[in-house]
């Protein structure tokens, strides 16, 4: 005879005496089970044609559950060992498998749709940032440079004050403000070198050759990921990106002297436009694996956007400062003449002072440009905290279509339309099919065994 013990307590009204062994004073009472009936979600179990001995007794907590026989080690708290089966587990698989199951579908179909709603918001905002930045440019046409740097330092000053915000409202805790500042030291000095290279570049490249070569920014993001992170990517979504760069080089490049405005500009200033899109790529990369590693040190929590936005950008400013001779002779303004003309561009700005003629829309078109841009960067970095760094630039990518197609409409202060490139439809319909084919997700069908029935 096999026997086997079930504990059974008195759940939350248990009192002090209940936790102690009580002993008996008869001997264990031993009687036979034919059948056992256990219904759990809709489960049904029976010992079909077997008759086991079970002998029942009362323990205490802490004592020790033991068995006889062959059943020694599958009896455990809500659970019955017949054979070499467990009653309790097979409930829990068989009436829990399907529960399960649907949620972790439900969970999925709800990551995707957060995801979706996210990138939309990110297009929304992208191409937001590229009208305005051209209106922004209007009235401070003479002062690129000076709308830069009010961006820059302007965004720590706003991203720090949120932070203090969130940090008294339990938002950010200490536990996240304690994590290690070396990653945003190396964002902010990917930012600032990937703004150098940038500038030096772009002065010298056409405009119409740089959404070209910014196409190799997905490509970097691609290697970066699969070399720092182990990520591995399908067929259809290295196919879906490819589709997604000729699309976008397709509806810019058509009609353009592109081709022929690289060659004129040389192979170095090229390349240089490249390294500086790696540069984006790195940083990118460096954010998922910031919040990566975050979800480890705070086990399993979340670090704020702020966190990193604020101290990613007090990082670029700082290197921005070390680099402002080098950033100014690259917008043409010498190193000692920066004070005046940041004078200069700050009265543009406002739109007070003598030097306010030609500087009509300013501030408000400046400022606009300002808020969306920084919309932008947080939906952009809340876009790659829940999916990846692909999907982000997929994002940024799909703007450029749009923005383009925008700038066909008669906005204000800009003037006389432009006219849409001729292959604009046949560009725009090539990265839709790619990123459809990026997003398709091939079925798999999962053959699940069934257990086996108990003996």
């Amino acid at each position: 005879m096999s026997s086997c013990y079930r504990r059974i307590t008195a759940g939350t009204a248990a009192t002090a005496a209940a936790n102690r062994q009580i002993p008996s004073r008869k001997p264990p009472q031993t009687f036979e089970i034919s059948r056992i009936d256990i219904k759990t979600r809709g489960t049904v179990l029976r010992t079909q044609g077997q008759r086991r001995q079970w002998v029942v007794e009362a323990f205490g907590p802490g004592s020790s559950i033991r068995s006889d026989g062959e059943d020694e080690g599958k009896v455990r708290p809500c659970s019955y060992a017949i054979g070499d089966r467990k009653i309790g587990d097979l409930v829990e698989h068989r009436g829990g498998d399907e529960a399960v199951e649907g949620g972790e579908r439900s969970g999925e179909r709800d990551r995707r749709l957060e995801v979706v709603v996210a990138a939309a918001v990110t297009v929304v905002l992208g191409v937001g940032n590229r009208v305005l930045y051209k209106l922004a440019l209007i009235p401070l046409k003479h002062y690129p440079f000076f709308l830069a740097q009010l961006a820059t330092f302007g965004y720590v000053l706003v991203y720090f004050s949120i932070l203090h915000l969130r940090y008294h409202a339990g938002i950010v805790t200490d536990e996240m403000l304690s994590l290690p500042k070396a990653p945003y030291l190396a964002v902010g000095l990917l930012e600032a070198l990937a703004a150098a290279t940038g500038m030096a570049a772009g002065a010298i490249l056409s405009g119409a050759s740089i959404p070209i070569l910014s196409q190799t920014f997905l490509v970097w993001q691609i290697l970066l990921s699969i070399i720092f992170l182990g990520r591995r990517y399908r067929f259809n979504q290295l196919l879906g990106c490819f589709l997604v760069a000729v699309g976008v080089i397709i509806t810019v490049a058509s009609g353009s002297s592109a081709g022929h405005s690289l060659k004129e500009a040389g192979v170095f200033w090229s390349i240089l436009m490249i390294v500086s899109f790696l540069f984006q790529a790195a940083d990118t990369v460096l954010k998922e694996t910031i919040f990566l590693n975050a979800a480890q040190q705070l086990k399993g929590g979340s670090v704020d956007l702020f966190v990193v936005n604020s101290y990613g950008s007090a990082f670029q400013a700082l290197f921005i400062c070390i680099l402002l001779p080098f950033l100014s002779k690259l917008w043409g303004v010498p190193f000692y003449q920066l004070p005046n003309y940041l004078k200069d561009g700050a009265a543009c700005f406002l739109n007070i002072g003598t030097l306010s003629i030609g500087c009509d829309g300013a501030p408000l078109l400046p400022l606009l440009f300002v808020i969306v841009n920084m919309g932008f960067n947080i939906a952009l970095l809340h876009l790659l905290k829940i999916s990846s760094a692909v999907v982000s630039s997929l994002a940024c990518t799909f703007c450029v279509p749009i923005s383009v197609f925008m700038f066909t409409l008669p906005l204000p202060y800009l003037g006389v339309a432009s006219s849409l490139p001729p292959g604009f439809v046949a560009g725009a319909i090539v990265l839709i099919v790619g990123l459809l084919i990026y997003a398709w997700t091939p079925s798999v069908k999962v053959t699940r065994a069934s257990p086996p029935s108990p003996n």
